[in-house]
């Protein structure tokens, strides 16, 4: 896979993943209509610094990891091929009725602690790092550092997921109440389940 190929892919993916409606969407769309559109926004930057955290760390942990033992990254592939299979048939299988609005946490506080509830609901969750880690690697081309790459995109991931809470804040009740609506989020969890058996059984096949 090519640089451009890999960037394309990447977005492509992200985006779908991007706009399937989680905890994240849950945050800012419950921020935008019960706090305004500064403290969502203030949460929104704080979800994206959590992930590209995340992004880092898995991009040069798992490049150190991949360069230096063969098992280690037999071990990896495997372990990130069947994650996002059991996901994607997961999501297939039982796919949602409605976001988890009821995850979020309480309202309170300004707009740094907006911020903070943005970045901690990412740092503190280990299905981030766990995502990153079995996502980011399938991307990265032949010749290229895993670290550096993986840091690109993982800042593309945040850029798509500001534009998205952009949209959100933008549209909050048109868009929460479509977001509400048990068919259009039962389909969004079936189509990524899709993407994601899809990338795993293409990690899974995929010789190093």
């Amino acid at each position: 896979m090519t640089t451009p190929e890999a960037l394309l892919a990447f977005t492509l993916a992200a985006s779908l993943l991007t706009i399937t409606p989680g905890l994240d969407t849950a945050l800012v769309l419950r921020s935008a209509a019960t706090e305004g559109p500064r403290r969502a926004a203030a949460a929104a930057m704080g979800i994206g610094v959590g992930c590209l955290v995340w992004g880092m760390a898995a991009a040069f942990g798992a490049g150190a990891l991949l360069t230096a033992s063969e098992l280690a990254y037999t071990a990896l592939k495997w372990a990130g091929a069947a994650y996002l299979v059991w996901m994607g048939v997961k999501m297939l299988w039982k796919p949602r009725d409605r976001f988890e609005p009821g995850a979020v946490s309480p309202t309170g506080g300004g707009i740094a602690d907006s911020f903070r509830r943005g970045l901690f609901t990412n740092l503190l969750n280990p299905k981030v790092g766990v995502f990153y880690i079995s996502f980011l690697p399938q991307f990265v081309p032949a010749g290229a550092n895993p670290g550096v790459f993986g840091t690109m995109l993982a800042g593309i991931h945040v850029l798509l997921g500001l534009a998205w809470a952009g949209l959100l804040i933008a549209a909050t009740a048109p868009l929460a109440g479509l977001l509400r609506e048990a068919a259009v989020v039962r389909w969004l969890d079936r189509i990524s389940g899709g993407v994601f058996i899809a990338f795993g059984l293409r990690l899974a096949l995929e010789r190093r």
